[in-house]
Protein backbone atom coordinates (compact mmCIF):
# COMPACT_ATOMS: atom_id res chain seq x y z
CA UNK A 1 0.00 0.00 0.00
CA UNK A 2 1.31 3.45 -0.92
CA UNK A 3 1.91 5.73 2.06
CA UNK A 4 0.44 9.25 1.84
CA UNK A 5 1.51 11.96 4.27
CA UNK A 6 -1.10 13.94 6.16
CA UNK A 7 0.04 17.11 4.38
CA UNK A 8 -0.31 15.49 0.94
CA UNK A 9 -3.72 14.12 1.89
CA UNK A 10 -4.92 17.56 2.97
CA UNK A 11 -3.53 19.15 -0.19
CA UNK A 12 -5.30 16.60 -2.35
CA UNK A 13 -8.57 17.16 -0.48
CA UNK A 14 -8.28 20.92 -0.82
CA UNK A 15 -7.58 20.57 -4.52
CA UNK A 16 -10.71 18.47 -4.97
CA UNK A 17 -12.81 21.13 -3.22
CA UNK A 18 -11.35 23.84 -5.47
CA UNK A 19 -12.10 21.78 -8.54
CA UNK A 20 -15.73 21.22 -7.53
CA UNK A 21 -16.22 24.91 -6.80
CA UNK A 22 -14.64 26.26 -9.97
CA UNK A 23 -15.80 23.67 -12.44
CA UNK A 24 -12.45 22.19 -13.45
CA UNK A 25 -12.89 19.11 -15.59
CA UNK A 26 -11.63 15.61 -15.05
CA UNK A 27 -11.51 16.00 -11.26
CA UNK A 28 -10.70 12.34 -10.86
CA UNK A 29 -7.38 12.86 -12.64
CA UNK A 30 -5.55 15.22 -10.32
CA UNK A 31 -2.26 13.39 -10.73
CA UNK A 32 0.78 14.32 -8.73
CA UNK A 33 0.75 17.73 -7.07
CA UNK A 34 3.58 20.01 -8.16
CA UNK A 35 6.12 20.53 -5.42
CA UNK A 36 8.71 23.09 -6.53
CA UNK A 37 10.69 23.08 -3.26
CA UNK A 38 14.28 22.71 -4.44
CA UNK A 39 13.30 20.80 -7.59
CA UNK A 40 16.10 18.86 -9.26
CA UNK A 41 16.90 20.26 -12.69
CA UNK A 42 16.34 16.84 -14.24
CA UNK A 43 12.62 17.11 -13.35
CA UNK A 44 12.19 20.47 -15.05
CA UNK A 45 11.87 21.54 -18.67
CA UNK A 46 14.64 23.72 -20.05
CA UNK A 47 13.38 27.06 -21.29
CA UNK A 48 13.73 28.31 -24.83
CA UNK A 49 15.04 31.68 -25.95
CA UNK A 50 17.69 32.62 -23.45
CA UNK A 51 21.35 33.56 -23.77
CA UNK A 52 24.19 32.62 -21.46
CA UNK A 53 26.24 35.57 -20.27
CA UNK A 54 29.33 35.70 -18.06
CA UNK A 55 29.63 32.83 -15.60
CA UNK A 56 26.23 31.37 -14.80
CA UNK A 57 24.27 34.56 -15.47
CA UNK A 58 21.81 34.48 -18.36
CA UNK A 59 19.46 36.76 -20.25
CA UNK A 60 15.90 35.78 -21.22
CA UNK A 61 14.68 36.66 -24.71
CA UNK A 62 11.15 35.31 -24.53
CA UNK A 63 9.37 38.55 -23.69
CA UNK A 64 10.40 42.17 -24.01
CA UNK A 65 11.49 42.54 -20.38
CA UNK A 66 14.80 40.89 -21.41
CA UNK A 67 15.48 39.83 -17.84
CA UNK A 68 19.07 39.32 -16.75
CA UNK A 69 18.97 36.47 -14.23
CA UNK A 70 21.79 35.38 -11.93
CA UNK A 71 22.13 31.82 -10.68
CA UNK A 72 19.40 30.83 -8.25
CA UNK A 73 17.08 33.69 -9.21
CA UNK A 74 13.97 33.96 -11.40
CA UNK A 75 12.89 36.39 -14.07
CA UNK A 76 10.25 39.06 -13.58
CA UNK A 77 7.57 36.53 -14.51
CA UNK A 78 8.62 34.24 -11.60
CA UNK A 79 7.94 31.20 -13.78
CA UNK A 80 11.50 30.60 -15.02
CA UNK A 81 14.56 30.01 -12.88
CA UNK A 82 18.30 30.01 -13.41
CA UNK A 83 19.47 26.67 -12.00
CA UNK A 84 23.22 26.15 -12.23
CA UNK A 85 23.49 28.40 -15.27
CA UNK A 86 20.57 26.93 -17.22
CA UNK A 87 17.10 28.44 -17.50
CA UNK A 88 14.13 26.24 -16.62
CA UNK A 89 10.37 26.59 -16.89
CA UNK A 90 8.63 25.95 -13.57
CA UNK A 91 5.17 25.71 -15.17
CA UNK A 92 5.75 23.22 -17.99
CA UNK A 93 3.10 20.52 -17.76
CA UNK A 94 1.62 22.11 -14.63
CA UNK A 95 -1.66 23.87 -15.47
CA UNK A 96 -3.57 25.41 -12.59
CA UNK A 97 -6.79 25.78 -14.58
CA UNK A 98 -8.43 23.56 -17.20
CA UNK A 99 -11.92 24.60 -18.27
CA UNK A 100 -14.34 23.95 -21.08
CA UNK A 101 -15.58 27.40 -22.08
CA UNK A 102 -17.53 28.92 -24.97
CA UNK A 103 -15.19 30.54 -27.44
CA UNK A 104 -17.12 33.83 -27.11
CA UNK A 105 -15.77 34.10 -23.55
CA UNK A 106 -12.14 34.52 -24.67
CA UNK A 107 -13.46 36.87 -26.20
CA UNK A 108 -13.60 35.88 -29.85
CA UNK A 109 -16.57 36.91 -31.98
CA UNK A 110 -15.39 35.83 -35.43
CA UNK A 111 -14.12 32.33 -34.63
CA UNK A 112 -16.43 29.31 -34.81
CA UNK A 113 -19.41 30.95 -33.03
CA UNK A 114 -21.21 28.75 -30.53
CA UNK A 115 -18.40 26.21 -30.12
CA UNK A 116 -16.65 25.21 -26.90
CA UNK A 117 -12.91 25.19 -26.41
CA UNK A 118 -10.54 23.56 -23.95
CA UNK A 119 -8.97 26.45 -22.02
CA UNK A 120 -5.68 25.97 -20.18
CA UNK A 121 -3.77 28.29 -17.87
CA UNK A 122 -0.76 28.17 -15.56
CA UNK A 123 0.53 30.31 -12.72
CA UNK A 124 2.46 33.58 -13.19
CA UNK A 125 2.52 36.54 -15.56
CA UNK A 126 5.07 38.91 -17.05
CA UNK A 127 2.84 41.93 -16.33
CA UNK A 128 1.57 43.33 -13.01
CA UNK A 129 -1.80 44.73 -14.03
CA UNK A 130 -3.45 46.78 -11.30
CA UNK A 131 -6.84 45.37 -12.28
CA UNK A 132 -5.92 41.72 -12.84
CA UNK A 133 -9.07 39.61 -12.54
CA UNK A 134 -7.04 36.39 -12.25
CA UNK A 135 -4.56 37.78 -9.71
CA UNK A 136 -4.97 34.64 -7.58
CA UNK A 137 -2.97 32.72 -10.19
CA UNK A 138 -1.27 35.39 -12.31
CA UNK A 139 0.64 37.26 -9.62
CA UNK A 140 1.55 34.12 -7.68
CA UNK A 141 4.61 31.93 -7.95
CA UNK A 142 4.17 28.33 -9.14
CA UNK A 143 4.51 27.04 -5.58
CA UNK A 144 1.74 29.38 -4.40
CA UNK A 145 -0.92 27.78 -6.58
CA UNK A 146 -2.12 24.19 -6.75
CA UNK A 147 -1.35 22.65 -10.12
CA UNK A 148 -2.64 19.51 -11.80
CA UNK A 149 0.12 17.97 -13.92
CA UNK A 150 -0.84 17.21 -17.49
CA UNK A 151 1.53 16.38 -20.31
CA UNK A 152 0.95 17.93 -23.75
CA UNK A 153 -0.31 14.53 -24.89
CA UNK A 154 -2.84 14.45 -22.04
CA UNK A 155 -4.12 17.95 -22.82
CA UNK A 156 -4.69 17.03 -26.47
CA UNK A 157 -6.35 13.78 -25.49
CA UNK A 158 -8.68 15.67 -23.15
CA UNK A 159 -9.84 17.80 -26.08
CA UNK A 160 -10.40 14.66 -28.15
CA UNK A 161 -12.26 12.88 -25.35
CA UNK A 162 -14.59 15.86 -24.90
CA UNK A 163 -15.09 16.30 -28.66
CA UNK A 164 -13.63 19.81 -28.65
CA UNK A 165 -12.30 21.35 -31.84
CA UNK A 166 -10.01 23.95 -30.24
CA UNK A 167 -7.46 24.32 -27.44
CA UNK A 168 -6.75 27.77 -26.04
CA UNK A 169 -4.14 28.98 -23.55
CA UNK A 170 -5.67 31.75 -21.43
CA UNK A 171 -6.46 32.81 -17.80
CA UNK A 172 -2.90 34.00 -17.12
CA UNK A 173 -0.40 35.32 -19.66
CA UNK A 174 0.06 32.45 -22.11
CA UNK A 175 3.62 33.50 -22.99
CA UNK A 176 4.68 32.28 -19.55
CA UNK A 177 3.99 28.69 -20.58
CA UNK A 178 5.61 29.08 -24.00
CA UNK A 179 7.42 25.73 -24.11
CA UNK A 180 4.38 23.85 -22.82
CA UNK A 181 2.00 25.75 -25.11
CA UNK A 182 3.95 25.20 -28.32
CA UNK A 183 4.31 21.47 -27.58
CA UNK A 184 0.55 21.23 -26.99
CA UNK A 185 -0.20 23.17 -30.17
CA UNK A 186 2.11 21.06 -32.32
CA UNK A 187 0.38 17.89 -31.16
CA UNK A 188 -3.05 19.49 -31.53
CA UNK A 189 -2.43 20.56 -35.12
CA UNK A 190 -1.28 17.04 -35.97
CA UNK A 191 -4.65 15.79 -34.69
CA UNK A 192 -6.65 18.40 -36.61
CA UNK A 193 -7.49 20.44 -33.51
CA UNK A 194 -7.55 24.24 -33.81
CA UNK A 195 -5.45 26.41 -31.50
CA UNK A 196 -5.63 29.90 -29.99
CA UNK A 197 -4.21 31.95 -27.18
CA UNK A 198 -5.06 35.12 -25.25
CA UNK A 199 -2.03 37.31 -24.67
CA UNK A 200 -0.78 40.72 -23.61
CA UNK A 201 1.35 40.70 -26.76
CA UNK A 202 4.67 41.29 -24.99
CA UNK A 203 6.36 38.31 -26.65
CA UNK A 204 9.52 38.96 -28.66
CA UNK A 205 9.44 38.49 -32.46
CA UNK A 206 11.64 35.37 -32.67
CA UNK A 207 9.57 33.14 -30.36
CA UNK A 208 6.39 34.65 -31.81
CA UNK A 209 7.40 33.69 -35.36
CA UNK A 210 8.12 30.15 -34.19
CA UNK A 211 4.72 29.87 -32.49
CA UNK A 212 2.43 31.49 -35.06
CA UNK A 213 2.53 28.62 -37.61
CA UNK A 214 0.81 26.46 -34.98
CA UNK A 215 -1.90 29.02 -34.21
CA UNK A 216 -5.30 29.62 -35.77
CA UNK A 217 -6.33 32.67 -33.75
CA UNK A 218 -4.95 35.21 -31.27
CA UNK A 219 -6.66 37.63 -28.88
CA UNK A 220 -4.44 40.51 -27.76
CA UNK A 221 -5.09 42.90 -24.88
CA UNK A 222 -4.10 46.39 -26.00
CA UNK A 223 -4.23 47.97 -22.57
CA UNK A 224 -3.62 51.62 -23.40
CA UNK A 225 -2.09 53.82 -26.05
CA UNK A 226 0.83 55.39 -24.24
CA UNK A 227 4.00 54.10 -22.63
CA UNK A 228 3.19 56.02 -19.46
CA UNK A 229 -0.12 54.23 -19.00
CA UNK A 230 1.40 50.85 -19.90
CA UNK A 231 4.00 51.34 -17.20
CA UNK A 232 1.47 52.53 -14.63
CA UNK A 233 -1.26 50.00 -15.33
CA UNK A 234 0.73 46.91 -16.20
CA UNK A 235 4.48 47.39 -15.74
CA UNK A 236 4.84 47.01 -19.49
CA UNK A 237 5.56 48.98 -22.65
CA UNK A 238 3.40 49.89 -25.63
CA UNK A 239 5.70 49.47 -28.63
CA UNK A 240 6.48 45.74 -28.22
CA UNK A 241 2.73 45.09 -28.13
CA UNK A 242 2.16 47.10 -31.30
CA UNK A 243 5.01 45.20 -32.98
CA UNK A 244 3.47 41.88 -31.93
CA UNK A 245 0.06 42.89 -33.31
CA UNK A 246 1.56 43.79 -36.68
CA UNK A 247 3.49 40.51 -36.77
CA UNK A 248 0.37 38.43 -36.09
CA UNK A 249 -1.52 40.26 -38.81
CA UNK A 250 1.35 39.94 -41.28
CA UNK A 251 1.55 36.17 -40.65
CA UNK A 252 -2.12 35.74 -41.52
CA UNK A 253 -3.25 34.41 -38.14
CA UNK A 254 -6.77 35.49 -37.18
CA UNK A 255 -6.55 38.44 -34.77
CA UNK A 256 -8.96 40.17 -32.41
CA UNK A 257 -8.08 43.04 -30.05
CA UNK A 258 -9.42 43.84 -26.58
CA UNK A 259 -9.22 47.22 -24.87
CA UNK A 260 -10.40 47.23 -21.25
CA UNK A 261 -11.55 50.78 -20.50
CA UNK A 262 -10.59 51.72 -16.94
CA UNK A 263 -12.14 54.92 -15.51
CA UNK A 264 -9.66 57.78 -14.96
CA UNK A 265 -6.86 55.80 -16.66
CA UNK A 266 -7.51 55.04 -20.35
CA UNK A 267 -11.04 56.37 -20.88
CA UNK A 268 -10.06 59.58 -22.65
CA UNK A 269 -11.86 59.56 -26.01
CA UNK A 270 -9.01 61.30 -27.81
CA UNK A 271 -6.66 58.50 -26.77
CA UNK A 272 -9.26 55.92 -27.80
CA UNK A 273 -9.45 57.62 -31.19
CA UNK A 274 -5.67 57.31 -31.57
CA UNK A 275 -5.87 53.62 -30.67
CA UNK A 276 -8.63 53.03 -33.24
CA UNK A 277 -6.77 54.95 -35.93
CA UNK A 278 -3.62 52.92 -35.30
CA UNK A 279 -5.56 49.66 -35.67
CA UNK A 280 -7.17 50.90 -38.89
CA UNK A 281 -3.88 52.04 -40.41
CA UNK A 282 -1.66 49.16 -39.27
CA UNK A 283 -3.93 46.14 -38.89
CA UNK A 284 -6.88 47.01 -41.10
CA UNK A 285 -10.45 48.15 -40.60
CA UNK A 286 -11.78 44.58 -40.39
CA UNK A 287 -9.90 43.53 -37.25
CA UNK A 288 -12.53 43.18 -34.49
CA UNK A 289 -12.04 45.51 -31.52
CA UNK A 290 -13.66 44.77 -28.15
CA UNK A 291 -14.17 47.57 -25.63
CA UNK A 292 -14.57 45.78 -22.31
CA UNK A 293 -16.12 47.08 -19.13
CA UNK A 294 -13.90 47.35 -16.05
CA UNK A 295 -15.14 46.18 -12.67
CA UNK A 296 -13.39 46.99 -9.37
CA UNK A 297 -10.80 44.33 -8.58
CA UNK A 298 -7.34 43.66 -7.17
CA UNK A 299 -5.52 46.99 -6.62
CA UNK A 300 -8.25 49.13 -8.20
CA UNK A 301 -11.09 48.07 -5.94
CA UNK A 302 -12.07 51.66 -5.16
CA UNK A 303 -12.72 52.65 -8.77
CA UNK A 304 -16.28 52.47 -10.13
CA UNK A 305 -17.21 50.18 -13.02
CA UNK A 306 -16.86 51.70 -16.48
CA UNK A 307 -20.04 53.66 -17.29
CA UNK A 308 -21.86 52.00 -20.17
CA UNK A 309 -22.21 55.31 -21.98
CA UNK A 310 -18.39 55.59 -22.05
CA UNK A 311 -18.24 52.21 -23.77
CA UNK A 312 -20.91 53.32 -26.24
CA UNK A 313 -18.97 56.55 -26.88
CA UNK A 314 -15.90 54.44 -27.62
CA UNK A 315 -17.94 52.40 -30.11
CA UNK A 316 -18.97 55.62 -31.85
CA UNK A 317 -15.35 56.79 -31.97
CA UNK A 318 -14.38 53.47 -33.53
CA UNK A 319 -17.13 53.76 -36.11
CA UNK A 320 -16.11 57.29 -37.09
CA UNK A 321 -12.51 56.10 -37.35
CA UNK A 322 -13.61 53.49 -39.87
CA UNK A 323 -13.45 50.23 -37.91
CA UNK A 324 -16.08 47.77 -39.08
CA UNK A 325 -16.44 45.30 -36.22
CA UNK A 326 -16.81 46.80 -32.76
CA UNK A 327 -17.98 45.09 -29.61
CA UNK A 328 -18.78 45.85 -25.98
CA UNK A 329 -17.62 43.25 -23.48
CA UNK A 330 -18.70 42.48 -19.90
CA UNK A 331 -22.17 43.99 -20.45
CA UNK A 332 -24.51 41.01 -20.94
CA UNK A 333 -27.41 41.67 -23.27
CA UNK A 334 -25.96 44.83 -24.84
CA UNK A 335 -26.66 45.15 -28.54
CA UNK A 336 -22.95 45.47 -29.27
CA UNK A 337 -22.33 41.90 -28.17
CA UNK A 338 -23.89 41.03 -31.54
CA UNK A 339 -22.21 41.12 -34.95
CA UNK A 340 -23.58 43.48 -37.59
CA UNK A 341 -22.96 43.51 -41.32
CA UNK A 342 -20.98 46.63 -42.28
CA UNK A 343 -22.80 46.83 -45.63
CA UNK A 344 -26.50 46.26 -44.89
CA UNK A 345 -26.45 46.85 -41.13
CA UNK A 346 -28.36 43.67 -40.32
CA UNK A 347 -27.70 41.67 -37.17
CA UNK A 348 -25.87 38.65 -38.54
CA UNK A 349 -24.88 36.94 -35.26
CA UNK A 350 -27.46 37.36 -32.52
CA UNK A 351 -26.02 36.51 -29.09
CA UNK A 352 -27.36 36.24 -25.58
CA UNK A 353 -24.26 36.35 -23.42
CA UNK A 354 -22.27 33.34 -24.70
CA UNK A 355 -25.16 31.63 -26.47
CA UNK A 356 -25.73 32.02 -30.21
CA UNK A 357 -29.40 32.72 -30.85
CA UNK A 358 -29.06 33.04 -34.62
CA UNK A 359 -26.14 32.95 -37.04
CA UNK A 360 -26.80 34.56 -40.41
CA UNK A 361 -23.31 34.09 -41.80
CA UNK A 362 -23.40 31.54 -44.60
CA UNK A 363 -20.18 30.40 -46.26
CA UNK A 364 -18.41 33.41 -44.77
CA UNK A 365 -20.92 35.94 -46.12
CA UNK A 366 -23.86 37.95 -44.82
CA UNK A 367 -27.00 35.94 -45.61
CA UNK A 368 -28.93 39.14 -46.33
CA UNK A 369 -26.64 41.02 -48.73
CA UNK A 370 -23.73 38.68 -49.53
CA UNK A 371 -21.05 40.89 -47.98
CA UNK A 372 -17.92 38.90 -47.05
CA UNK A 373 -17.45 38.75 -43.29
CA UNK A 374 -13.85 38.02 -42.20
CA UNK A 375 -13.25 35.32 -39.63
CA UNK A 376 -13.02 31.56 -39.09
CA UNK A 377 -16.51 30.22 -39.62
CA UNK A 378 -16.17 26.52 -40.40
CA UNK A 379 -15.04 24.47 -37.39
Amino acid sequence: MTSVSRRSFLKLGAAAVILCGLGFILKEELGKLFNPENPPASDLHEALYYEKLVGKTLECHLCSHNCTVVEGERGFCRSRENIRGKYYSLVYGNPVAIHIDPIEKLPMKHVFPGTDTLCVGTACCNFRCLYCINWNIAVQTPEDVESFPKSPEEIVQMAIDHDLSMICFTFNEATIAYEYMIDVFKLAKAKGIRTAFHTNGFMQPKPARALLPYLDAVVVDLKAFSNELYSELAHGELQPVLDFLMLVQAEGVWLEVVNLIVPTYNDDLSDIEKLCAWIRDNLGSEVPLHFSRFFPTYKLEKLPPTPIDVLEDAIEVGRKTGLKYLYIGNVPGHKFTDTYCPQCGKNIIDRKEYIIIENNIKEGKCRFCGYKIPGLWEA
